[in-house]
């Protein structure tokens, strides 16, 4: 527990929040459906629909582009002093070549070859696949909840290639994608001179302004 209690804290919390968001989400859906004279949704079909599902992906997707991003783009760019970059005046331990001898070494630096240069890059490979996954879950839900709400008007309904220019769909990405990147930004340059005690998101209490460390 100790050992993993950051992990488990965050996928408690996440659970709780998620089903609070079905919850609530649910209510509110039945509700709007009652007032435009729609169908109600039991909780099981309410998880397919593109209300749930456009609410959720569009949230995840700004996530993981953000996290993708946030992983690939401090191997080239710096903010001098802050705990979120590195040092650009020194390489690092994240910047030497794998030691394929070193004991304890993952499995794909000791194969070495293609299996090592996919290792390399495991990480923004994996978010930025989270990313695209979350993005066309997020098309697709958000088109069906366009599509409901045209067919109850007795509006045309649109394609999944129309719906990719619509207004509505780039609005609710935009929203979250700009949120996402302010935190960062925040983060960034708010690490460079205020502190945490205790926190490894934090520079030591009296380290100065420019040192990153």
């Amino acid at each position: 527990m100790k050992n993993k209690g950051l992990t488990l804290v965050f996928a408690i919390l996440f659970i709780i929040t998620l089903a609070g968001q079905v919850v609530s989400g649910l209510k509110e859906y039945n509700k709007d459906m009652n007032d435009k004279g729609g169908q109600p949704l039991s909780i099981t079909r309410y998880l397919t629909s593109g209300h749930f599902l456009s609410s959720t992906f569009e949230n995840w997707e700004s996530e993981f582009l953000q996290m993708a991003l946030y992983v690939v783009l401090p191997i080239f760019l710096y903010q001098k002093g802050s705990s979120e970059s590195k040092d650009p005046d020194t390489m690092e331990e994240v910047d030497k070549d794998p030691d394929r001898q070193r004991a304890g070494a993952p499995w794909p630096v000791k194969k070495g070859g293609w299996i090592l240069m996919v290792y390399k890059h495991s990480l923004s490979i994996v978010l930025f696949i989270f990313f695209a996954l979350s993005f066309l879950l997020h098309w697709h839900g958000s088109m069906k909840g366009y599509n409901q709400e045209q067919s109850l008007k007795n509006l045309p309904t649109v394609t999944p290639g129309q719906y990719l220019s619509n207004s509505r769909f780039w609005f609710e990405s935009f929203q979250n994608w700009q949120s996402e990147f302010l935190s960062v930004f925040v983060m960034v340059i708010l690490t460079v001179y205020l502190r945490q005690i205790g926190s490894p998101m934090s520079k030591p209490i009296d380290a100065p302004y420019r040192e990153r460390l």
